[in-house]
């Protein structure tokens, strides 16, 4: 059943509506992946990274929002339910535990450079099918960059 009838031809709203849904499931495990680390982060940054945590969580919830509102209004139904998270969601994650300040900053860095990775194709494959869409995605690429660049600059110098 077809709630609302989407401006797209069909073609364009299919690859529209996926490259949203895979972005949605990415933005909900970043807030997911942010609040473990946020409630479990231990070490001498504790306080700056925990605090920088929840501007991801924050953003990727917003985002999340907002590209869930953008499938609805091209008649693709979102699905943020867990289940569906845990099922598809392909980013790296979390250890169970405790986690070190520089393992939090590794993860986050890691976890950012893969969402952006991901949104760079959907980016591509949204540029003839929709370029509204393919607009949100280059925002929140920008905004997931700009976190990536500051977490990737807390453990500076690296030990490489």
């Amino acid at each position: 059943m077809t709630v609302v009838h989407s401006t797209l031809p069909e073609p364009a709203r299919r690859v529209t509506g996926e490259a949203l849904q895979e972005t949605l499931v990415d933005l909900l495990g970043l807030s997911l992946i942010g609040k473990q680390a946020h409630w479990n982060i231990v070490g001498p940054r504790f306080r700056s990274i925990h605090l920088q945590l929840d501007e991801v969580v924050g953003t990727a919830r917003s985002y999340a929002d907002t590209v869930a509102e953008r499938a609805s209004a091209l008649g693709v139904p979102p699905d943020g339910r867990p289940e569906t998270i845990a099922s598809v969601y392909g980013l790296p994650g979390t250890k169970e535990g405790w986690l070190r300040d520089t393992e939090v900053v590794g993860l986050m860095v890691e976890s950012l450079e893969a969402a952006i990775g991901r949104l760079r194709k959907r980016i591509e494959a949204t540029a003839e099918a929709d370029p509204v869409t393919q607009d949100l995605l280059i925002g929140i690429t920008a905004e997931l960059e700009k976190q990536r660049w500051m977490f990737e600059a807390e453990n500076w110098p690296r030990k490489e």
